[in-house]
């Protein structure tokens, strides 16, 4: 089976979020299972000097994006098996970062027209093409309209995966003929017309074989008004081919037995470590050194989705409790003030850390008795299945993948995972920290839940089997 996977981020060459540590990690799974895999992304400016040196140049055509006649050159890298392709066009990638420039749309339009154009041109015609978010979600559109026409692409299957609905790709219907060279008539029979702009993922939705998201629940949600930002109804009318599976960890870069990152290593067998690793994360912080104080961790963007209005109204209450707090992320300006001032506050009992810092994280997941996720809304979420694996305990908001990842404590059982709350309201978090602490105060208790979080497997290899299974379902 030969699968290409198209999208706008990918670890380790570059990525935003959770997008390019699937991109990263799901085709690694796949070719180490023997499928022939390829990746498919732009070729920034920021992709690091120590990959760019190892790419090899392949060659190039030229895209029509409306009336302009746009350079595409080809690179490859490869690495464990997969074969990573990259789009070159210094106009529009030799620019720092990913997103937020006011001509994405043109850029992405772009990139999509030539992954369509590449696979034939290069010899990489695959059986599966797996699109990832609005950035690609227009190539199944493309590939059936635009491109019907060529032979070579009559058996290959689509799969477009909603890594995150609230970003769709809505243009004014001029794209059409100015990004696309296509005529009006797919946006006035409403085909890819949504609230009166062509949008990119609704197409992709339609279009594709099939249609999947991050985690099962997240599924479900984005099929209501509450979540599906508009899209609702279009995925109840192609409920049929929408389905969810769980993104994954890699057991390997996430593992506390080896992790270069953290000071002291540990394991279910031997877990002195982990209390030595929590002594050294207070001492770095400049924390009081407290190894029985529990310490409550977050790695987070500083945003609403991530819940931060709810951790602003309620964390001056939560540091009246015998507890410490440390916060790792940045994001937006609202909320890095606010908590820079309830740091000023409680000094001894919270640390701020503004930044983005993956080696610090690592620390914190493996040094803090429990880790907050009071997301709004969270597809599948990736820092709750690493706290786990570092047994770490979540407490989440019962939401999407969280809810499906973390199994919340039961006082009658004195089992479970983490701990979870469902209504989003603020005394309703503190409610299930209050719980935590209790629990906390109970070391068997507290032992076994540690022991089953860390046994719990959210490796990719099972992951990777359900897409293989539903590839194999497409091309019969």
């Amino acid at each position: 089976m030969r699968v290409l996977f198209s999208g706008a981020e990918c670890a380790p060459f570059i990525k935003t979020g959770g997008l390019g540590d699937v991109l990263g990690a799901l085709p690694n799974q796949l070719a180490k299972d023997g499928d022939e895999v390829g990746v498919i992304l732009p070729m920034y400016r920021d992709i690091p000097q120590t990959y760019q040196e190892k790419f090899t140049y392949l060659g190039n055509f030229y895209v029509e994006v409306g009336w302009r006649n746009q350079y595409c050159g080809i690179f490859e890298y490869r690495d464990r098996g997969v074969r990573y392709f990259f789009v070159d066009n210094q106009y529009y990638f030799d620019r720092p970062g990913v997103y937020g420039y006011y001509d994405d749309g043109e850029r992405f339009a772009f990139f999509q027209q030539a992954v369509i154009m590449f696979m034939e041109r290069f010899d990489f015609i695959p059986n599966i093409l797996h699109c990832n978010d609005y950035h690609t979600a227009f190539i199944p559109f493309l590939l059936r309209e635009k491109w019907g026409f060529v032979g070579a692409y009559d058996q290959t299957k689509t799969v477009f995966t909603i890594h995150n609905i609230q970003f769709q790709g809505q243009y004014d219907a001029t794209v059409l003929p100015e990004l696309f060279g296509l005529g009006y008539d797919w946006y006035d029979n409403g085909t890819v017309r949504q609230d009166n702009d062509v949008n990119w993922m609704k197409t992709g939705i339609l279009y594709a074989d099939r249609v999947t998201t991050v985690s099962p629940t997240y599924a479900e949600e984005i099929k209501t008004p509450e979540f599906g930002y508009g899209l609702d109804s279009v995925l109840r009318s192609v409920a049929w081919k929408v389905t969810g599976i769980l993104n994954g960890i890699d057991n390997q870069k996430f593992n506390p037995q080896t992790d270069p990152d953290i000071p002291v290593h540990y394991s279910l067998k031997k877990m002195a470590g982990k209390k030595k690793d929590k002594v050294a994360l207070q001492k770095e912080l400049n924390l009081p050194i407290k190894a029985r104080v529990p310490m409550i961790g977050l790695v987070s963007r500083l945003t609403a989705q991530k819940g931060c209005q709810l951790l602003v109204e309620e964390l001056d209450n939560i540091l009246q409790f015998n507890v410490q707090v440390v916060l790792l992320g940045n994001g937006d300006q609202f909320f890095e003030d606010r908590f820079k001032e309830i740091a000023s506050r409680h000094p001894d009992k919270f640390r701020l850390m503004l930044a983005f810092d993956p080696q610090l994280a690592q620390r914190i997941y493996a040094g803090c008795d429990a880790f907050l996720m009071p997301s709004a809304f969270e597809p599948c979420g990736l820092s709750q299945l690493i706290a786990l694996r570092y047994g770490t305990l979540p407490i989440v908001h019962q939401i999407g993948g969280l809810a499906d990842t973390v199994w919340a404590y039961n006082p009658e059982t004195n089992e479970g995972t983490g701990f979870g709350f469902r209504d989003y309201q603020g005394y309703v978090m503190v409610d299930k920290i209050k719980q935590m602490l209790d629990v906390y105060a109970k070391p068997q208790v507290w032992q076994k839940m540690m022991h089953t979080a860390m046994k719990s497997d959210f490796s990719w290899k099972d992951s990777a089997s359900k897409y293989q299974w539903m590839y194999g379902e497409l091309i019969g």
